[in-house]
């Protein structure tokens, strides 16, 4: 049996206000944005150079699901951005006001550094040794 995972769904008060924080902060690319009712897009976005596995931004439809945007994982980091050059995407990455939390770090599994997307979540920026 083959299976993997093909996406993972990130809350978000606004579809365009997250599709143009991941474009033009992240350079992630639009897999697709399609209108599904007047109130509710399919909206999956990924990261440049690795479209299997893809953001799909959800919409919070009510109080409750508004109370977890920026804070779906308790307060831990929730994702993981891996690059084949840290130093030129996170020089990239500064230049476009990206909230990261202290200095890069050289671990023995790689260069990384914390930061915090539009809504607070928490992601590693990491390049592998």
């Amino acid at each position: 049996m083959k299976q993997n995972v093909g996406g993972i769904a990130l809350l978000v008060k606004d579809y365009d206000e997250a599709i143009s924080y991941f474009i033009n902060k992240l350079n992630f690319v639009l897999l697709e944005d399609t209108v599904r009712s007047p109130s509710k897009r399919w909206v999956r976005i990924a990261a440049p150079g690795d479209h299997q596995v893809s953001l799909l931004l959800a919409k919070a439809k009510d109080p409750e699901q508004q109370s977890f945007i920026g804070n779906q994982s308790g307060g831990r980091v929730f994702m993981f951005l891996y690059t084949d050059d840290f130093w030129r995407d996170y020089e990239a990455m500064k230049s476009k006001d990206v909230d990261f939390i202290g200095e890069p770090r050289d671990e023995d599994y790689g260069y990384v550094i914390v930061f915090r997307d539009l809504y607070g979540n928490k992601w590693d920026f990491i390049q592998r040794k």
